[in-house]
């Protein structure tokens, strides 16, 4: 890209925006901002990257001049010393002569900006978005990729995991619980027929006090964000990290640019004042959040809504809170739209059936709904959700907060005998995240002595000095405590 000085955040991410769109390409195939040194620091350059996730590479006018572009300015050419600063720039973070150009550059009043990426190497993955890749002759530093996105605590468990103990899920063990595999069980003898989920839509609005077209019925929650993310037109999209990252994930596959909000330790990675800027028009959080474990104030959560603004709460793991307190639930006098995805997955343990629900006014589920193929729920799914909105279903997911509010208060007292182990602030849900030098080599030496957890640095603003792990029986967390100290003195 090439940039002038009146050139503004706005500007550039929808100046962006369409010149991939021009590619058929989503804001997630973004690697790196590639423009002329010295441009790298311009405010709005530094926004926009920080919005996309991606570094921003600088190179030399010697060097973007002799990077032959098929558009040449004598203009531009007088101006900084090279004919064409985007479509050059572009190539030269693509990897030089070997890359292809696939948008020439495009303009608006203040920037320009041209699309190039990287030949395909044998080992790329086709169905993912493919990062620029700077050339190892460039004069500049060749940057990482951002986060992995896609990343998700099942993998830490599988391939060689056989034989771990799973603190990488956050899925409550012993579940499903007997009465409920027997009600699930007993809809094999109606797979003949289509799913119906008038009842199962039925008893989850009244489980929240709403009316039924308030109500979607979702494939996981999973699904929602990706509904949510077809059926929205937001153009300030701001996503809370750190978080569940297939929010982000779904929006960026859907061509949208995100602006991620990074709350710190510091701040015990609560929201503060201000921390959300006035113009998001999109707001995505999770409450309580996943991989924090914070619950956040429902007034503070409320004080987000804003009328113009979309504001999509994941609460997947509320029902792992005593009281679901905080929860918004039920709250429908909100100004704006105010959007609350639920799990059935964690205190149930469906994860492989695939349940959840989204919560929000009747003309926005109804959008949401014809983003939905037909049927995209199957019956034994339904029925779970039936079954898990029953006032005996909420008495036993609530005792089960209660008793896991116990096991998680054992395994706090537990870390603390380790002077290298921190963990920030109060944590209120099925999981803790664990701050400790050296994480990464510690995750390793737990899975050699039995133990798989989950790895933090996929997660926006955290990093390798990261782990979550998850809360299990006393017993399981007495072992987990042992091996952790002989992983700590490896």
């Amino acid at each position: 890209m090439g940039v002038r000085g009146s050139a503004t955040e706005a500007e550039l991410l929808e100046l962006i925006r369409r010149t991939l769109a021009a590619a058929g390409l989503p804001s997630g195939a973004v690697g790196a901002l590639a423009t002329l040194a010295g441009k790298g620091g311009h405010p709005a350059v530094r926004a926009a990257a920080a919005a996309l996730g991606v570094p921003v590479a600088e190179y030399p006018a010697g060097a973007l001049a002799a990077v032959p572009v098929p558009n040449p300015s004598g203009v531009v050419g007088a101006a900084v010393g090279t004919a064409g600063v985007a479509e050059a720039a572009a190539l030269a973070g693509a990897g030089g002569g070997r890359a292809e150009l696939v948008v020439p550059k495009r303009k608006s009043a203040a920037a320009t900006v041209a699309v190039a990426r990287a030949p395909r190497r044998p080992h790329d993955r086709p169905t993912e978005p493919r990062r620029a890749a700077v050339s190892p002759h460039s004069p500049v530093e060749q940057f990482p990729a951002g986060p992995d996105l896609r990343h998700h605590g099942d993998a830490e468990v599988r391939a060689d995991g056989a034989g771990l103990v799973d603190l990488a899920v956050n899925v409550r063990t012993g579940t499903p619980p007997v009465w409920l595999r027997e009600r699930l069980a007993a809809t094999l003898a109606d797979l003949a027929a289509y799913p119906d989920g008038a009842a199962a839509r039925a008893a989850v609005a009244g489980r929240h006090g709403r009316p039924v077209d308030e109500v979607l019925l979702t494939s996981g929650a999973a699904e929602a964000f990706v509904l949510l993310a077809r059926a929205l037109t937001s153009r300030h999209i701001v996503v809370v990290h750190p978080q569940f990252t297939e929010p982000e994930a779904a929006l960026r596959d859907a061509g949208h640019p995100v602006r991620r909000v990074l709350l710190t330790p510091g701040e015990g990675f609560r929201l503060t004042e201000g921390s959300v800027p006035e113009e998001a028009d999109l707001v995505v959080l999770g409450n309580p959040t996943n991989p924090t474990s914070v619950l956040h104030p429902a007034a503070a959560v409320a004080a987000l809504a804003r009328p113009g603004r979309t504001l999509v709460i994941d609460e997947a793991f509320m029902d792992t809170v005593p009281g679901e307190r905080e929860s918004l639930a039920a709250v429908r006098d909100l100004p704006g739209r105010v959007v609350v995805l639920r799990s059935l997955t964690k205190t149930w343990g469906l994860a492989g059936l695939r349940i959840g629900y989204v919560l929000g006014p009747a003309p926005l589920i109804a959008a949401l709904a014809a983003a939905q193929p037909l049927w995209p729920v199957s019956t034994p799914a339904l029925v779970a959700a039936e079954a898990c909105s029953t006032p005996a279903a909420l008495a036993e997911a609530d005792l089960a907060a209660h008793e896991l509010a116990v096991r998680r208060e054992h395994v706090v007292k537990g870390l603390a005998a380790f002077p290298a182990v921190r963990v920030h602030g109060e944590p209120a849900a099925s999981f803790l995240l664990l701050e400790l030098p050296g994480a990464d080599a510690v995750r390793a030496r737990l899975r050699t002595l039995g133990f798989a957890v989950r790895r933090g640095d996929t997660f926006p603003g955290l990093g390798p000095d990261w782990l979550r792990v998850a809360v299990r029986d006393e017993a399981t967390t007495d072992r987990f405590l042992a091996a952790l100290a002989e992983a700590l003195a490896g």
